[in-house]
């Protein structure tokens, strides 16, 4: 049977090409809204971070209706690090919208996703958006699509692909480059004619692959995925397995089923091949795992997610303020929340140490596990968060390290700076050419050589510069990589920064704090410009005395800290320290917070 009535489409692109912008539109026109309803922007991306960061980290499911066939869309992150929730949102659908930026044209992260669309045999649409762009380069940019097409050896039919120009903020799409089209009906009618129907046999026993799980705390895990055969409905009787037999088949009940409409989930009866369902009702179901007919268990094969490179310790905080503003602060607690995000999270691994106050948890990159972090914060848990190291892994007896694939963006007077950085930090250029009055180069560079360099290359390309990496594969070692020259300032003393005591402490470096913030012994208050950490009194008061001296009591001036974010934070800190989290602060301390024991020991290392 071939489902007419249905399409199962994903949006995918590289960060900041407009995805979301585009489903607003589609959503929009299909009247999915009701005339007079007040509607934010980027309406898919429901959650805090996502909405403050404007970046797409869940994917999501939606759907519109034209001309009486149901498109269901899936809204997928383009940020590499999160490519974990692409590679098997990918197994839900039948075809793609490849999104790329006329001025940009196709970077890291298209070409990433773009190659596993390839591999499971989608069709593609390729949508140049953002035509409206004063420094759009179209042409050029339909060149370099149809160079990455051949690159990733795609099919004779993939070559075809259609192409639109599209204004996804504008709500427009047209098939002639110099026309910027009246509404998104030609995409709509693109997808309906290009993207293949599902077909399927409803009258087989059940089989429907768990691409995506959410949460709730009534229902407890619902599984979401498309059903490849068969039928479904409410209260039948199903068998759980999974390709691989890591654990075993056991039964379950569908309690409730429910169809995406726009962006409700509404419940259903029965639903068929082709569609998107969730389902509840069943314990302990994880992504990857086949819902089947309970009389004939058949598994279907689920896409390999790529490892982990970047790992921290997680560990309880110990600092002298623990427990002052988290709701959540043990070993027990910590450890329920990663076990609890791995259910959600396929790219993420969460592993006990030797220590019961610590978890190694490993993802994607910095950005994964700082958003992990951030969301943790966010629902009251205190903890601590170590240096972000790199997973080596041992091939044909010799140890390898992860390798990114840096593009970088940059003014052509900027470039040689650029270089000269990633020479030091063992990068590879690959590749480099000019565009319009800017330079792009491509880099292999060690993952961990690009630790702390994001606001080093800001400060290169006095802000003006792009840069974008995304994982390339394993390496043999490359050597050292220096991690930070600068030393750290470190407080002396526990107390309140006052304004003396850091009026004396700037002359040695940056800091970090302003006056009345809290501090404590080992506490890490700004940057040394010199290598060795110094140790500062920040809450040192003037002492008075009963004669004065013209101008001595003049006001202090205190140069503006420097506020480090969560990301600055964890690029920042030395192996030796630690990022102490909490509902309301963030702040850099030495794991041995005495003075006088980290100078004892830096003496026995002598």
């Amino acid at each position: 049977m071939v489902r007419e009535d249905l399409r199962n489409v994903a949006i995918i692109a590289h960060v900041d090409h407009g995805k979301t912008t585009l489903v607003d539109g589609m959503l929009k026109q299909s009247g999915a809204f009701r005339q007079n309803q007040v509607v934010n922007e980027r309406v898919m991306d429901s959650n805090d971070i996502e909405r403050e960061r404007g970046i797409t980290i869940l994917a999501k499911n939606t759907s519109v209706m034209y001309k009486d066939v149901k498109i269901n869309i899936v809204d997928t992150p383009g940020h590499a690090d999160f490519g974990g929730e692409v590679e098997r949102i990918l197994k839900m659908v039948d075809g793609v919208i490849l999104l790329v930026d006329a001025a940009e044209g196709p970077m890291p992260q298209t070409r990433f996703v773009l190659q596993h669309a390839l591999e499971l045999g989608h069709r593609v649409i390729i949508v140049i958006n953002k035509i409206d762009r004063p420094d759009a380069r179209i042409s050029e940019v339909i060149d370099e699509c149809y160079e990455l097409l051949m690159d990733l050896n795609a099919s004779d039919e993939q070559l075809d692909s259609p192409i639109l120009f599209c204004s996804g903020r504008d709500g427009t799409a047209s098939l002639d480059e110099n026309s910027s089209g009246e509404d998104l009906k030609p995409l709509f009618d693109k997808i309906l004619e290009y993207i293949p129907a599902p077909e399927g046999e409803p009258e087989m026993p059940l089989q429907m692959l768990v691409s995506s799980i959410d949460y709730n705390d009534y229902v407890g895990r619902i599984a979401i995925g498309k059903i490849e055969r068969g039928s479904v409905r409410v209260n039948q009787e199903v068998m759980i397995c999974d390709y691989h037999h890591s654990k075993k088949e056991y039964r379950g009940k569908v309690v409730t089923l429910y169809q995406i409409n726009g962006l409700e989930r509404t419940p259903a009866e029965t639903a068929t091949v082709g569609d998107i369902v969730c389902i509840s009702g069943i314990e302990n179901i994880t992504i990857g795992d086949t819902v089947c007919d309970y009389q004939t268990p058949e598994p279907l094969p689920f896409v390999k997610i790529s490892e982990p490179t970047v790992e921290m310790t997680f560990s309880v905080n110990d600092s002298p303020f623990a427990g002052r503003e988290g709701k959540y602060v043990t070993s027990r607690h910590i450890r329920e929340r990663l076990f609890k995000e791995l259910l959600k999270d396929v790219s993420l691994r969460v592993s006990e140490t030797d220590s019961t106050d610590s978890f190694k948890v490993a993802g994607r990159g910095e950005m994964h596990l700082s958003i992990l972090i951030e969301n943790m914060r966010r629902e009251g848990y205190e903890l601590g968060v170590s240096t972000p190291r790199v997973l080596y892994k041992e091939v044909d007896g010799k140890l390898c390290e992860p390798i990114e694939e840096l593009v970088v963006d940059v003014p052509e007077e900027s470039l040689g700076s650029v270089m000269e950085k990633m020479g030091v930090r063992k990068g590879e250029m690959v590749s480099m050419s000019p565009m319009g009055s800017r330079m792009r180069a491509v880099f292999h560079v060690p993952a961990r050589g690009l630790f702390g360099y994001r606001n080093e290359f800001l400060t290169d390309t006095k802000g003006e510069g792009i840069m974008n990496s995304v994982f390339h594969g394993y390496e043999p070692y490359k050597g050292d990589i220096p991690r930070r020259t600068n030393g750290s300032l470190v407080a002396f003393e526990s107390g309140e920064a006052v304004t003396y005591g850091l009026y004396n402490a700037q002359e040695r470096g940056a800091l970090f704090i302003g006056a009345g913030v809290p501090v404590y012994e080992g506490m890490i208050v700004g940057v040394s410009p010199k290598p060795g950490d110094l140790v500062v009194n920040v809450c040192k008061r003037k002492h008075l005395t009963n004669t004065r001296a013209s101008g001595s009591d003049d006001a202090l001036r205190l140069i503006p800290p420097r506020i480090l974010s969560l990301e600055d934070s964890l690029e920042f800190i030395a192996d030796d320290e630690l990022v102490e989290i909490t509902p309301k602060n963030i702040r850099l301390r030495k794991k041995t917070l005495s003075n006088v024991q980290r100078a004892k020991d830096a003496a026995k290392l002598k």
